[in-house]
């Protein structure tokens, strides 16, 4: 496949995910009030989502190293496709849930796959690079997310910002189905067989770059998705900003994802992975702090807000490339379990400060500043000790 198809498709692959989750923030409080259901219900339609996809990768990763990732890529899309039209007609909130979590489970396809693809293709210092070309694909689809969520649920309604997502879905499906080719040079027959996933998963998670890595990406996912979890509520109920004003704030978060995307590629060549992570940290810590400080200082403002997480969202988009293609890049042969493990451990995170902020938002701004000024300073910590001494293994690991 040409380099830029190759960028393209993961970068639909990948930007699933924030279609999935940010497109529907700004109808979240309608969705809620349309529903007649607590707030705690309204975060699970995340929070279960999340942990749907991260436990579906612990299936999805061992098959796409048995059969390639080719067919998990269009069983999960369509999949994906059926479940995001079941959220747009389900007449209640339990049944909104349960469509939720099945299409977080067949989303799991797509990221695992994408993360997966550029181990088969790259070697880990290059595949950076071509994840962070994806990951600027990423932000621009991040961009779109909150403003036309915004958009189309002012104008028709929670449910058509869902129908959003499948058509995202359906699109992406085609073109896997006409233009990808299979990427995995050698299927593993055994893949499958217990005893095999076990040795392989066993041998993933005694690899120290592996764990680095992936505490590094459970970390930054972690700030990301406190964002993510409690912006809606925090922008539009308790600083009193419009659907539309939130957008802004969104796409001004991407925007700065993107410039980190950049960035990371600037860094990449001149101080190698763990030398860009360690000052991308820098980045993350000095804004979870500000943000934190400011919080408690009293000081509940939108620039107070903004400001603090424009660092952290530029130094996200350092960590995140640098950390999903460091997870997997010992393991040319266990790919798709490498990439599975990782993303079950961020969703993990997830669903568990998804449960946190249901039951801790307040009213004020604290739950979201604060939990992103924990997550900042577990990052800073990481990327300043265990990437450090891990991030570059002396010898790629064998398959199992």
């Amino acid at each position: 496949m040409p380099p830029a198809l190759v960028v393209l498709l993961l970068a639909l692959l990948l930007g699933i995910q924030p279609i999935t989750t940010d497109l529907y923030l700004p109808a979240l409080p309608a969705l809620t009030e349309g529903f007649g259901a607590p707030m705690s219900q309204a975060q699970l339609t995340l929070s279960a989502l999340l942990l749907a996809f991260g436990l579906s990768q612990l299936v999805l990763g061992p098959l796409s190293d048995r059969f390639g990732r080719r067919p998990v890529l269009l069983g999960g899309l369509a999949a994906y496709v059926l479940a995001a039209v079941g959220s747009v007609f389900a007449p209640s909130m339990a049944l909104l849930i349960v469509s939720r979590t099945l299409q977080g489970a067949a989303m799991g396809a797509a990221v695992m796959a994408a993360r997966a693809i550029v181990r088969d293709l790259y070697l880990p210092a290059e595949g950076a690079r071509v994840m962070s070309r994806a990951l600027t694909g990423l932000g621009v689809i991040a961009c779109l997310c909150a403003p036309v969520g915004g958009l189309v649920s002012d104008a028709f309604g929670w449910r058509m910002a869902l129908l959003v997502t499948a058509i995202f879905g359906a699109v992406t499906l085609a073109l896997v189905a006409l233009r990808f080719e299979e990427t995995l040079p050698r299927p593993n027959p055994d893949a499958l067989r217990p005893a095999v996933l076990a040795r392989t998963w066993a041998m993933v998670l005694r690899q120290p770059t592996f764990l680095a890595f992936t505490a590094l990406t459970t970390a930054a996912y972690g700030v990301l998705f406190t964002f993510l979890a409690a912006s809606s509520f925090t922008f539009i109920q308790v600083l009193d900003l419009t659907k539309t004003q939130y957008g802004l704030v969104m796409l001004w978060s991407s925007l700065a994802y993107i410039a980190g995307t950049f960035l990371c590629r600037r860094w990449l060549a001149r101080h190698g992975v763990r030398g860009s992570v360690a000052r991308g940290a820098a980045l993350t810590l000095a804004g979870g702090t500000l943000m934190g400080v400011l919080a408690l200082a009293g000081i509940h403002t939108v620039a107070a807000i903004v400001a603090p997480l424009t660092l952290v969202m530029l130094a996200h988009g350092i960590h995140q490339p640098c950390g999903q293609t460091g997870a997997v890049g010992p393991f040319p042969q266990a790919a798709g379990a490498a990439s599975a493990l990782n993303g079950f451990v961020m969703m993990l995170a997830a669903f568990g400060i998804g449960g946190w902020l249901g039951a801790r938002m307040d009213g004020t701004v604290l739950p979201l500043a604060l939990g992103m000024w924990f997550w900042s300073t577990c990052i800073a910590v990481l990327a300043w000790t265990a990437v450090q001494k891990y991030g570059e293994p002396r010898a790629p690991a064998a398959a199992g």
